[in-house]
């Protein structure tokens, strides 16, 4: 990996809160690189690829039915890996070259990256946490989601537990109350890393 010294990788869990504190760190004037944004550009850009490998039925218009997608490969482990191995390296360039258009500026920015621990994909600190505990994922993803218990429940299961990606980061954001609270812990984590 290049040597990016001024990236804060931002992460956490499904339904932690992680995109509202990276947009409460863009209203503090940070930059977020956003590689969810980046691998659904990729994901476009890769229509053909999919029809190719999961059938045409998961595009349409030259888009990728991301839902469809999304429900064929949250429930099979080999075709999400086939997704992954196709995305993956083209997701990792792209924010490589966005960092290091931002290293140019000498200043902390983020990089907002949902799978961090789970990819191993970037050798890259310190790793800032959004938390929320399980319950409270949980319940969120059912609310946003319109997702059944069981269905929540095995998404989150996918990933890392947030207890251990908690203990794993060099800095935790909680976000188990209000969004008062939330920008609260992001004031006190900005004083952290400009002091």
């Amino acid at each position: 990996m290049v040597e990016l010294p001024h990236a804060i990788v931002l992460t956490g869990g499904i339904a932690t809160g992680k995109s509202t504190a990276a947009n409460l760190l863009r209203l503090y004037g940070f930059h977020v690189i956003d590689a969810d944004t980046i691998a659904h550009e990729v994901l476009d850009a890769q229509s053909e690829q999919i029809a190719k490998l999961f059938g045409s039925r998961y595009v349409q218009d030259g888009k990728v039915l991301r839902k469809k997608l999304g429900a064929l490969v949250f429930n099979n482990e080999q075709e999400r890996k086939k997704l992954e191995s196709l995305l993956h390296p083209k997701i990792k360039a792209q924010i490589v070259r966005q960092a290091k258009e931002q290293e140019r500026f000498g200043i902390p920015y983020f990089i907002d990256i949902p799978l961090f621990y789970e990819t191993k994909n970037y050798d890259l600190s310190p790793v800032v946490v959004v938390y929320a505990p399980k319950e409270l994922q949980l319940e969120r993803l059912i609310r946003r989601e319109g997702l059944s218990f069981q269905e929540a429940k095995r998404r989150i299961e996918l990933q890392l537990d947030i207890e251990q990606k908690r203990q794993m980061a060099d800095f935790v954001i909680d976000n188990s109350l209000d969004l008062k609270h939330l920008q609260e812990q992001i004031e006190a984590f900005i004083q952290t890393i400009t002091h």
